[in-house]
């Protein structure tokens, strides 16, 4: 939850209005996504996560699939390239080493396959300004090949306008920051990654529908309101982080340099908040029994996680039982992270059903 510092830039009236104007436009992914059985298998890896269907078709197979399923949280893989993209292409007034995430949001109709082909269609929902800062809301849905939307949810990043990096800083962090080459094929010119969509256009598909019951393992009936769920503490290492840098394709080197995290005004290096909503969310598959009972999941996040070069840090999770629903045998679960005496969500719930 920091960012490198910045120098305020003078803006003119129509580069503001310019970016009002982005809110409520509509695209399109133009490149699928393919879900590769390794990709899941390496993100499971990276973010902890212990059920066998992240791993082994068979274990998918006893869940109902016919491929290995990835975690609750695969889709931000996905979705940290889209926003790339925007940034890129569209919201190009900001920086991405500028952002931060504040919320997300993951709805799961049904779980993400390996073997699945995704697209990825994108909403500017809103822009607030709250003081110097921009809070972008962006929805998103993925679709796939069968035309069914599997995920939908919603990132809140936060961004200063008009500001640049200062000059000296831009040096450091440029020789410390994850490159990556154009690709070119020949002489080809290679169209837009987006297509930008009419406001009246189709919606993406219909939601897919779940085809396997769940297998969870706490009996619903035996559950009330108020139950704690078990607490479980998680190490993580500068080696994790840098790992979960790489998979899910975070640039931000405030999460494996200690220059950069110094020059963003932080400790020490610090833990993607993307990877300690992902742990949180493996605290709860292995309380479920079952990664696809998880039917959304919605973090907001708060604290971070120092990691310092010689030691891992600790991570507690905890969780109550905010409602039930016996009629849908569903129940709203409240999660919570800390981190040396620091609260890492400001929100953390799930919606969770039951066998």
């Amino acid at each position: 939850m920091a960012r490198i510092m910045v120098r305020e830039q003078t803006i003119e009236k129509p580069e503001v209005e310019a970016v009002e104007q982005v809110a409520g436009r509509r695209f399109r992914v133009r490149e699928h996504y393919s879900v590769g059985r390794e990709k899941v298998r390496e993100f499971a890896r990276a973010t902890q996560s212990r059920h066998g269907a992240h791993y082994s078709e068979p274990d998918a197979l006893e869940l109902g699939y016919d491929g290995i399923i990835a975690p609750p949280t695969f889709a931000s893989v996905i979705g940290i390239n889209a926003t790339r993209v925007l940034l890129d292409t569209v919201l190009t007034e900001y920086d991405l080493s500028q952002i931060l995430q504040t919320d997300q949001v993951f709805e799961l109709t049904r779980p993400i396959l390996a073997g699945d082909r995704l697209s990825t269609e994108i909403v500017i929902d809103s822009i607030r300004q709250f003081g110097d800062n921009d809070f972008v809301l962006v929805t998103f849905s993925l679709t796939n090949q069968h035309g069914e939307i599997v995920q939908s949810g919603s990132t809140t990043i936060v961004a200063r306008r008009g500001v640049e990096v200062d000059p000296n800083i831009a040096a450091a962090v440029e020789n410390i920051m994850m490159h990556a080459r154009p690709v070119t094929i020949g002489d080809i010119t290679r169209p837009d990654p987006l297509v930008e969509l009419p406001a009246d256009a189709p919606a993406p598909g219909q939601p897919a529908v779940r085809s396997a019951s769940v297998h969870s393992l706490p009996d619903f009936d035996r559950l009330t309101v108020g139950d704690q769920l078990p607490a479980e503490t998680v190490q993580v290492t500068r080696g994790d982080l840098t790992n979960y840098a790489g998979v899910s394709g975070d640039p931000n080197p405030i999460h494996f340099s200690e220059r950069a995290a110094q020059l963003a005004g932080l400790p020490t290096v610090v833990a993607h908040g993307m990877l300690t909503m992902s742990l949180a969310g493996d605290y709860l598959t292995a309380w479920l029994g079952d990664p696809t009972a998880i039917e959304k999941f919605s973090v907001r996040f708060a604290g971070f996680v120092p990691v310092t070069a010689d030691a891992p840090s600790s991570v507690e999770f905890s969780g109550r039982i905010k409602s039930l629903d016996p009629r849908r045998r569903t129940a709203t679960i409240v999660l919570a992270g800390n981190s040396e005496g620091r609260k890492l969500f400001g929100r953390a719930i799930a919606e969770v059903r039951f066998a």
